[in-house]
């Protein structure tokens, strides 16, 4: 590292968990982040001035007034933009010198498959289930970790898919017969409840980035902001999960 970087990063280079050795393991890894929207901005945004070498930024929306209020990542002249590249200049901004590859069109089985084998760890914020369980797919086939997050109203939660073998995964928690994504469009949002679950994700992603701490891997963290409760339920893996168990049955 150079003494502009060890500069840079200080604060969390004095941390004894993550010291140099993990400064440059961050400068070398590789994160999807799915959804540039309430959570993919702070979870972007920290990751970035955290120093992860190399984000890929997905979402194929344009930047709308009614997103302001709460995705921190774009401004009000970013209206009308594509949100990655409304990302990509923040980003920038923060942090010039890591990598960021711009993915504007809609994720697919076969999209999912070339991207996520490229990275270290997926960070799912998008507001559909549909996306979801094709991003937890293709980060089962993978084996590669997913950081799953939600908010709606005054509720968020946060879990960690390791993808491992041994751990639940995303479709263990949710299955996808009969049940639809609550969005913020339909029932509204706090603002720094995204903020506060994209920031766990953040927390997340480098803890299993640099294998320290306990990743909530096996955890669901279940945030009530309005009576500022939050717990930690443990999570199960369904022996009869027709994703993770695949094979299996």
């Amino acid at each position: 590292m150079n003494d502009e970087q060890l500069l840079r990063y200080s604060r969390q280079i004095m941390l004894p968990q993550i010291d140099v050795a993990g400064q440059e393991k961050l400068a070398s890894a590789s994160v999807l982040i799915v959804g540039m929207g309430g959570l993919g901005s702070p979870a972007a945004m920290y990751l970035a001035s955290a120093g992860v070498g190399h984000l890929i930024l997905a979402d194929f929306d344009n930047v709308e007034l009614s997103n302001l209020q709460r995705q921190i990542i774009h401004s009000n002249d970013d209206i009308g933009r594509a949100k990655v590249d409304s990302a990509y200049d923040t980003l920038k901004r923060l942090n010039p010198e890591i990598i960021i590859t711009r993915f504007k069109q809609k994720l697919t089985e076969e999209t999912l498959n070339e991207l996520v084998p490229q990275v270290n760890l997926v960070i799912d914020g998008c507001d559909n289930f549909e996306t979801r369980f094709a991003v937890n797919r293709s980060c089962v086939e993978h084996h590669t970790p997913l950081v799953s997050g939600a908010a709606i109203r005054f509720e968020g939660q946060v879990s960690v898919f390791s993808n491992d073998g041994n751990s639940p995964c995303y479709h263990c928690l949710y299955k996808d017969e009969g049940e639809e994504l609550q969005t913020c469009s339909e029932n509204g949002v706090l603002a720094p409840v995204t903020g506060l679950v994209g920031s766990i994700q953040a927390i997340e992603a480098i803890k299993v980035l640099l294998n320290i701490g306990q990743p909530l891997v096996g955890k669901l963290l279940v945030i009530d902001a309005l009576q500022m409760d939050i717990r930690i339920m443990g999570l199960k893996k369904d022996p009869a999960c027709g994703v993770c168990q695949r094979g299996k049955l």
